[in-house]
């Protein structure tokens, strides 16, 4: 029960609502957060409700007046196996690895302030052609925070884990073995029911050995983000002093400005954001853009409770070499496995459609089923990975369709603590890849054990 929420939000490429959103019994504990920072253990302050779980003496350890610690752990094995990654371009296209990772953490408070510490051991067996620092980071520090209550403002300041709305511009890279932290500071202003979160900070760069991780010297964000009832509206800046486009490399600034619309109404729930992207680059002008829509209903009432989700996602490109303008987006630091477990290609210059119908089968067993179409927005820009990175250049084709992907997941609630899950893909090329290089199917079975209080 505690992990439900999240287990279900993953297979379906979303979150777990916020903790404050869960009904639940005064004892029990909160859903469990991939940050685990956000998560509210102050009630079993009472030894009675402690006393309910094995975790409780775990999760809420009294120092003294006013001072208490929280502690906890996940510890994930994940396999993955492909054939033809890259639809066969890949520098292995057959690989089967292991990722092992293990993230502990300690959550201090003494009054009104607090200090938050996370340790990875995160390691890699059977990579090819050599695992890199997301793979693989050794021992290394994820998140090591202060933060000081001010009352109606909370300032938080260190390296953290950071999560905006859908994390389609700023996410936790989860799904990947070594998640993306930030060295910086974070202030967060409640408004009524409303919050302001103002934030700067430098993404980690991962090392692939111990203790090697640091601020990254050419990449830094900067931001608004308000969260209000069933309405976000966000400014992020972003500055890369090294990024690559078009064959040149220089100085790229971009300002996204973001407005995204979100609930639930009965058995419905929809999510529709929309992001402009302004800036420069070696003295080109910016110009891009994204629309994702989301709608979903629940059947609670029937077998297996069914739950039916339409996505479509639009991400410009660039339309025309050499014109001045780049109109190729930039998702900046999205979410790890961003359309699904498989995912070869990335939000950038793409039409996505996917639905997806997943259920309940009891016994503490859910699953999913879901289909991904893929169109380039441009004729003439390529495909990009996650990340951003080029992955299949336009050259000659005008073919719009990229390919189309099914992918089946089951997970098994094994305990409070622990789950069990396996995904099924196939991503079947179309047009476009076929026209430009290798074009095999690509195939991926994923299997995990993730263990967490």
């Amino acid at each position: 029960m505690l992990r439900a929420l999240i287990v279900a939000g993953l297979l379906t490429g979303g979150v777990a609502s916020p903790v404050s959103a869960q009904q639940r019994e005064a004892w029990e504990a909160p859903t469990l957060s991939i940050t685990r920072y956000d998560e509210d253990w102050s009630d079993l302050a009472d030894a009675e409700k402690r006393a309910h779980h094995w975790t409780g003496p775990l999760k809420h350890i009294p120092l003294g007046h006013d001072s208490w610690m929280t502690t906890g752990i996940e510890l994930r094995a994940r396999s993955e196996s492909y054939q033809n990654n890259l639809w066969g371009e890949a520098d292995a296209p057959d690989d089967s690895y292991l990722w092992l990772r293990a993230l502990p953490y300690a959550d201090l408070h003494v009054g009104k302030a607090r200090a938050f510490v996370q340790p990875i051991v995160a390691y890699a067996v059977g990579v090819s052609p050599s695992a890199s620092p997301i793979d693989q980071t050794q021992v290394d520090l994820l998140q090591g925070f202060g933060e000081v209550d001010l009352g109606a403002v909370t300032v938080r300041a260190g390296r953290q884990m950071l999560s905006l709305g859908t994390e389609r511009l700023v996410g936790t890279r989860y799904g990947p073995n070594v998640p993306l932290a930030f060295d910086g500071a974070r202030a967060d202003i409640s408004i009524g029911r409303a919050k302001l979160s103002l934030l700067a900070a430098r993404p980690v760069q991962p090392g692939s050995g111990s203790f090697d991780d640091a601020s990254s010297k050419t990449k830094a964000l900067w931001g608004a983000y308000a969260a209000l009832p069933e309405l976000d509206i966000y400014y992020l800046g972003y500055r890369n002093r090294f990024a690559r486009f078009g064959g040149l490399t220089g100085r790229e600034v971009r300002h996204s400005i973001g407005l995204r619309s979100h609930g639930v109404r009965g058995d419905w729930h929809w999510n529709v954001e929309g992001v402009v992207q302004l800036g420069h680059f070696e003295g080109q002008r910016i110009a891009a853009w994204t629309l994702g829509t989301e709608i979903g209903r629940s059947f609670p009432a029937l077998a297996f409770a069914p739950a039916a989700t339409l996505r479509l996602n639009i991400v410009s490109g660039d339309g025309k070499a050499g014109d001045d303008e780049i109109g190729t987006f930039n998702a900046l630091f999205p979410k790890g496995k961003y359309f699904g477990e498989l995912s070869p290609v990335g939000p950038t210059n793409i039409i996505n459609l996917n639905p997806r119908l997943s259920g309940t089968l009891g016994g503490g067993v859910s699953a999913s089923f879901g289909v991904n179409a893929y169109w380039r927005t441009s004729s003439a820009d390529g495909i990009y990975d996650i990340p951003g990175n080029l992955i299949r250049s336009a050259g000659n084709s005008k073919a719009r369709f990229i390919g189309k992907e099914t992918e089946a997941t089951v997970a098994w609630q094994a305990t409070s603590e622990w789950e069990l899950s396996a995904s099924l893909s196939a991503f079947s090329p179309g047009a476009f890849i076929r026209e430009t290089g290798p074009a095999k199917t690509i195939i991926m079975l994923g299997l995990e054990s993730n263990f967490r209080f």
